[in-house]
């Protein structure tokens, strides 16, 4: 009988960091029937062409809850070869969410809510049939304004035993852990035996607990030893979330955070990190600024991506706008932030040193996330079309950071793995079909930050599920992604 899928003669990385091996793999049934010599007949046959077929790419930090509801396509991850990603980041999941309140972020857009909690938001995501598949954790932030709106207070006993039972409720339902944004509002006024008390609440399904940490700059030292604090206290696995150390005063310090990190992995902590191969990070740039005082440095290393109360302005440095409107850059700052929907104002803020990319790509557990933010107004940070492959062409080809083989492996098995996506990142018979075939030689990112949307090259075909998603530039719509649960036993 003819399997389903046949991909001929191609360079396997199976995704465990072993090296490649020539063969054919066929798919069965949205799983893989068998893996090197020769399959038999098919009923679709792809050419692989001694290209390299690896496990579909794992983006570990991702915005896309909401884009998997206003964009299902998911066109900007898909021809990066990610066939799976994680949700619910920096503190903000789109649940618990009310039924009758526009869920109001830029990270998610505009998306009304239908559901209350994630089973229901898993229903809702079904109906949309997206491309990739998805695992969520339940974010801080998104508690905390459910349950206390901003108040900057500690919770009373009753709000922190609701946000509690939320985290275990959303357990139950197939979440992989806590995350949250300590940087920003609400999560900022929570002191560390709040997080703490949450994080211990997914101890018990295994979760792990996933930090925007308090501080990237000045205080990151600090802050890393919260992250390993509160997984020593809560008795779970932390993820440090985009490691970088911000601003020029800080750069190189990248080095001693590893440190910090290896020696608390050493004394029994589980830390584990992901980074973006970027100098520039990006997110709602109203909290980034004290609007009293304005931090005229980071002004001025600030372009806009999307600013709906001044479109002209996106794709610009704020530096340029001031001078040629010949305004200070502290009133242009407040103007933006000020204005009507200013605080939906996307920037970008270039504030990383190459060279700690570079320290972070080497550390043997640091696996990679787009924190790309799917406003696809305006200009996005090129991240959102182009990190996969820019890791792949600029760091593993050119650069020669890291070999291929290691590069596939953190960007497969490792982040499953750590995520609970069971029965994926390897190439393994009886395993889901989530595969990409690239070539090596060609694989490069296109995106800029002048003309960011632009999808990379090299990708060739990416098979989600068993299914064809994407072939030689075109997306085949077949919406073959699932909302995940957490290690589940037969990796749905």
């Amino acid at each position: 009988m003819p399997v389903d899928l046949a991909i001929r003669d191609v360079r396997i990385l199976d995704g465990t960091g072993a090296p490649a091996f020539e063969g054919d793999v066929g798919v069965e049934g949205g799983r893989l029937a068998s893996v090197g010599g020769r399959v038999g007949s098919a009923r679709t046959e792809i050419a692989g062409d001694g290209l390299t077929l690896a496990p579909g790419f794992v983006d570990t930090h991702t915005h896309d809850d909401g884009a998997l509801l206003a964009h299902p396509d998911l066109a900007f991850k898909l021809a990066q070869g990610c066939t799976s990603l994680v949700i619910g980041n920096c503190g903000y999941s789109a649940m618990p969410a009310s039924r009758d309140t526009p869920l109001f972020s830029t990270l998610f857009g505009r998306v009304v809510s239908q559901w209350d909690d994630l089973a229901g938001f898993r229903t809702t995501v079904d109906k949309a049939r997206p491309a990739c598949n998805a695992m969520s954790l339940i974010g801080h932030n998104t508690l905390r304004l459910h349950t206390m709106g901003e108040d900057r207070r500690p919770p009373t006993d009753a709000e922190l035993a609701t946000m509690g039972d939320a985290v275990e409720r959303a357990m139950e339902q197939g979440a992989c852990g806590l995350s949250t944004g300590l940087v920003y509002v609400p999560g900022r006024y929570a002191e560390t035996d709040e997080i703490v008390a949450l994080a211990r609440r997914v101890g018990p399904a295994g979760g792990l607990y996933a930090t925007h940490m308090r501080n990237e700059g000045n205080h990151l030292f600090e802050a890393v030893e919260e992250s390993i604090r509160i997984g020593a206290e809560a008795g779970t696995a932390v993820h440090i979330s985009h490691h970088k150390a911000a601003g020029p005063a800080n750069w190189g310090k990248v080095a001693d955070s590893l440190a910090l990190v290896d020696a608390a992995n050493a004394a029994g902590a589980d830390v584990t990190l992901d980074v973006y191969p970027y100098t520039a990070g990006s997110g709602r740039m109203i909290e980034y600024f004290d609007l009293d005082r304005i931090d005229v440095a980071l002004a001025g290393v600030i372009r806009l991506a999307s600013c709906p109360a001044f479109p002209d302005y996106e794709g610009r440095m704020l530096v340029d706008i001031a001078t040629s409107e010949g305004v200070a850059i502290e009133e242009l700052t407040r103007r933006i932030l000020t204005a009507p929907n200013g605080d939906r104002t996307i920037c970008i803020h270039f504030i990383i040193d190459e060279a700690d990319i570079e320290t972070n790509l080497r550390h043997p557990l640091m696996m990679i996330g787009s924190d790309g933010i799917p406003d696809l107004r305006g200009r996005p940070h090129p991240r959102l079309f182009g990190t996969f492959p820019r890791v792949l062409g600029e760091y593993v080809r050119n650069r020669r950071i890291l070999p291929l083989e290691e590069a596939v492996r953190r960007m497969t098995s490792v982040s499953c793995r750590r995520f609970g996506l069971t029965q994926r990142g390897e190439i393994r018979p009886g395993w889901w079909a989530d595969l990409v075939l690239f070539d090596p030689a060609r694989i490069v990112d296109t995106a800029t930050y002048d003309d960011p949307k632009q999808e990379p090259i090299g990708v060739e075909v990416v098979i989600v599920n068993g299914e064809v998603a994407y072939e030689h530039g075109r997306h085949s719509g077949v919406g073959a992604g699932r909302l995940l649960h957490y290690q589940s036993a037969d990796g749905t």
